[in-house]
């Protein structure tokens, strides 16, 4: 990527506070681009923002609230952009949670489909008339390996019937990525010039990695740290669907190596759990209503 390649451009990242979303952070910085740390715990947000600017002297960085998992929250982040962003060039949909304990959300959803898919769900539909106020804007969400063999099972978003983590975490990555693609087809089919793409980062070493609110135990992160790459790798995925000129929009960017687990980003082929249509359009449409959200593709 070239020195700078980013200057003058505005990105939000959620998420940005560790692992990967602050990686990529730190780079977008670095580029010169100014960066909007959307995190949940603002404290967190401004220790991070200190170390982009230690690496980074003169880096144009802030930080905002923001909790995907509390519509209201989304909402006022969105207003709050939108009163104080000219445009949006780069929207990262990157903050994830994995395998918690069984929550509900104050609307009556799964923790892990409320935050990782209908939070940013929501918050693309509500940024997007910034994002088409940019040229060759750009939306980047974050899936998972995760997807593969994943469904979507629509009789039980809220979890009540029946509640198995990982489960739960495959069917918001295979969402991420479904919305991801449903977002392009639908940005192509209005003629604007805004891509959606998706990407993920392999099995990267991140915070992500918890015992419900526990840290993983001392011999687990020895393991990590021994067969998963680091995050500085997990995020170039992100950093080159954000980035890459030759990209048009509907690509699945993910690690070259062995089991796509880790690597250099290249475009990769989903599972084939994310190609029904039926399935994208109900997921679009069921998103719309639990949100209350709706995409608004007039520029």
């Amino acid at each position: 990527m070239e020195e700078n390649r980013l200057t003058g451009k505005t990105a939000i990242i959620t998420g940005a506070n560790s692992g990967l979303g602050l990686e990529t952070a730190k780079v977008f910085a670095r580029q010169g681009a100014h960066v909007i740390l959307a995190v949940r715990d603002t404290d967190k947000g401004q220790t991070a923002l200190e170390d982009i600017k230690k690496e980074a002297p003169g880096a144009s960085a802030e930080v905002m609230q923001l909790d995907l998992s509390n519509l209201d929250s989304v909402r006022t982040f969105a207003e709050q952009a939108n009163r104080t962003i000219e445009s949006l060039d780069l929207l990262i949909n990157n903050a994830g949670v994995m395998v918690p304990p069984f929550t509900q959300t104050k609307e009556g959803i799964e923790l892990q489909f409320a935050s990782n898919h209908l939070g940013h769900f929501a918050l693309t539909g509500l940024l997007l008339p910034l994002l088409l106020k940019a040229p060759e804007s750009r939306v980047v969400t974050l899936s998972s390996l995760a997807h593969r063999g994943a469904a979507i099972d629509f009789d039980n978003l809220d979890g009540a019937k029946g509640y198995k983590g990982m489960k739960f975490y495959g069917q918001s990555k295979l969402a991420n990525l479904m919305f991801a693609q449903e977002l392009d087809k639908r940005l192509k089919q209005h003629g604007l010039p805004t891509i959606s793409i998706a990407c993920h980062p392999g099995i990267s070493a991140t915070n992500l990695f918890k015992f419900g609110k526990r840290e993983a135990p001392r011999i687990f992160k020895g393991l990590m740290n021994r067969y998963f790459q680091p995050a500085v790798m997990g995020a170039l995925p992100t950093i080159y669907a954000a980035t890459e000129p030759g990209l048009k929009g509907g690509e699945y960017i993910g690690p070259d190596g062995k089991g796509q687990r880790r690597g250099y980003p290249i475009i990769e082929t989903p599972h084939k759990a994310a190609h029904n249509e039926a399935v994208s359009q109900r997921l679009w449409e069921i998103s719309e209503k639990l949100t209350g959200v709706s995409f608004n593709f007039t520029n």
